[in-house]
């Protein structure tokens, strides 16, 4: 018989397979029994049986571990379940989206009136100066820019 590890892998995932069910990961349960056999390599007799050497390897720390896990604690004190729930940064990464492209959407005098007084902090008399109009004009186009963002964002007007 060949003392070639990566040939008995196929085996040792089925047999890992079967072990587990539905309850771990039998990918795991490989990894961790190819770890334990280089670890004891001088333990091994060259010459037998390998196959039934990992096997034995991979049932005993299966055992192992299905004791090790009846004699945890549910909810103990460092149980993952006690840490405070963090808030899902994604929705404001998303509503950003969302606002952006609310704002390409809009007419172009609004939305140049709306990014140089709401966005760059321009205020409304350099933005006239900047767009070549009066200061009425600006605020007027920020509001009906604001109406038509609240109404494009879905919100009450």
């Amino acid at each position: 018989m060949s003392d070639d590890i990566l040939s008995y892998i196929p085996a040792l995932r089925l047999f890992a397979r079967s072990l587990c069910g539905r309850t771990g990961d039998p990918d795991d349960l490989v990894q961790d029994t190819l770890l334990r056999a280089i670890e004891k390599v001088e333990s091994y007799t060259p010459g037998t049986n390998m196959r039934a050497w990992l096997f034995t390897i991979m049932r005993n720390r299966f055992y192992s571990q299905c004791v090790k896990l009846s004699r945890e604690r549910p909810a103990a004190e460092d149980c993952a379940s006690s840490v405070p729930v963090s808030q899902p940064v994604q929705y404001w990464h998303m509503r950003g989206k969302e606002v952006e492209a609310a704002l390409l959407d809009l007419p172009q005098p609004y939305r140049e009136a709306i990014v140089l007084v709401l966005v760059t902090g321009e205020s409304y008399l350099s933005a006239a100066e900047i767009l070549g109009c009066d200061i009425g004009t600006i605020k007027s186009r920020i509001n009906r820019g604001r109406r038509q963002l609240r109404t494009a964002l879905g919100e009450e007007v």
